[in-house]
């Protein structure tokens, strides 16, 4: 809760952000009066992290999109960085990627394409069915982009994706009350973690969202399949495209089960009576010993609310919670270098872990190009104790029995699963204590 309190979008950033999409609005107006400008993705259902694009998405008349003539008519009007649009003509919903001059912003513009749209009201509604869907995607997008593993181009796997494993977890999930406002979300965040790290059977099953929720054999969604597609390993079944596997792109889907994996182990063990035996030093905070959010991103986001902070009115509930109790330790004795406070934050936003340990559970340090839409440019810490904000993990009740204190950790091998089974079995030799979802989600093994 305290997370979701402080990564949450503020209204300065709204008003930031909306500023952003007026000036390229008003780019595309001048070109094409009749066209629409349509906002779609995080930014239009509020699940969004400080750092997000911006999608976009321009209805019009044309024989093909005119991306080349939007390019230069935004080169024109100095929209964006000269050096960040890029015009990238051969994907598969063609688009051009910038970069705000004036907030760093990044925006990704589509031409005459209704899916994306369809899907932020999609997602809407079951955020109205399920009130507990934004507290898990914002720590779960965090935890991903920390780790290169929230964009599908960077081997990871999409928000539309995450969203809907979130959502058929809500679904299926054997407990009544899991679904209730008041469910502990630590017990969720963790069951989620083993869900998808440990039991669910990628090999042969496939997600289901439409008529309720279902895991269904990889088998009968490539029956609805066309142009001789294959369902993939990560295979979420499009509940607005019938026929479209909505992970097909997600190469790297073995990844993100691995640090799912390893985040289930970490948390699990972090919340037993014996981790106080034995104190994890790098972190403060349960949640901390996953998820960490960096100097760069609060200075960032204090430069937003310096400048767009008078043209909004924040209600007195939304200004206490901003006011995080924890204090940030100093990073090597480094200052902050001095900037001009009407330009952005020039340096690249990092997002890292700080423990050797986190860093082998399969985060990435590599750098990302500008050209993957990332949210982030460098997953390289600015120094070698970055400052960051911790946020604490309350252990559930159901998990606070006995559990040892070394837990092994994950070796990055492929696990062995039964050969008919959707859902892969689980040992209890370490976790006596945890719910085991391979006894509570009751699913039949297919012939």
């Amino acid at each position: 809760m305290d997370f979701y309190d402080f990564m949450s979008p503020r209204p300065e950033e709204a008003a930031m952000r909306k500023e952003v999409v007026k000036r390229i609005e008003t780019v595309i107006k001048d070109l094409w009066p009749t066209a629409d400008v349509q906002i779609f993705g995080s930014f239009s259902t509020g699940l969004y992290l400080p750092t997000s694009d911006i999608d976009l998405v321009v209805f019009g008349k044309w024989e093909r999109p005119p991306l080349q003539m939007l390019e230069q008519a935004l080169r024109k009007h100095n929209v964006a960085e000269p050096y960040s649009i890029k015009v990238l003509d051969k994907a598969t919903v063609p688009i051009i990627k910038l970069t705000d001059q004036e907030t760093e912003v990044k925006v990704d513009i589509s031409f005459n394409v209704e899916t994306g749209v369809k899907a932020a009201r999609f997602i809407k509604e079951y955020m109205k069915k399920y009130s507990l869907l934004p507290y898990l995607i914002l720590v779960l997008k965090q935890f991903l982009l920390q780790r290169d593993l929230n964009e599908v181009f960077t081997g990871g796997i999409s928000s539309y994706s995450l969203i809907l494993m979130a959502i058929s977890f809500l679904q299926l999930h054997p407990r009544i009350d899991a679904r209730r406002a008041d469910e502990n979300l630590g017990m969720l965040l963790i069951e989620f973690f083993e869900l998808y790290g440990r039991n669910f059977n990628y090999l042969k099953t496939g997600i289901r969202i439409k008529n309720g929720g279902a895991y269904i054999a990889k088998e009968e969604i490539m029956k609805a399949m066309t142009n001789g597609y294959r369902p993939s390993m990560l295979c979420i079944e499009d509940p607005l495209l019938p026929g479209n596997d909505v992970g097909r792109s997600s190469y790297g889907a073995m990844q993100v089960k691995q640090v799912f994996d390893y985040a289930y182990i970490v948390l699990s063990h972090a919340v037993s009576p014996l981790a106080r035996s034995y104190p994890n030093r790098d972190s403060e905070s349960t949640l901390g010993r996953i998820i960490k959010v960096t100097q760069e991103v609060i200075d960032y986001r204090a430069w937003i609310k310096k400048k767009w902070g008078s043209k909004v009115n924040l209600s007195p509930d939304l200004d206490n919670r901003m006011k995080i109790r924890e204090q940030i330790a100093p990073c090597n004795g480094e200052q902050q270098q001095n900037r001009d406070s009407e330009s952005p934050y020039n340096q690249h936003l990092t997002l890292s872990l700080t423990s050797n340990q986190q860093l082998s559970s399969g985060s990435s340090a590599s750098s990302v190009s500008s050209l993957s839409g990332s949210d982030i440019d460098s997953d390289t810490p600015p120094c070698t104790t970055p400052n960051v904000y911790q946020f604490s993990l309350q252990a559930p009740t159901q998990l606070m029995a006995g559990l040892p204190p070394a837990l092994p950790m994950p070796n990055g091998k492929p696990q062995s699963a039964p050969t008919r089974t959707l859902i892969m079995a689980t040992s209890n030799q370490f976790f006596p204590c945890l719910l085991s979802l391979t006894s509570i989600w009751n699913i039949e093994a297919l012939h």
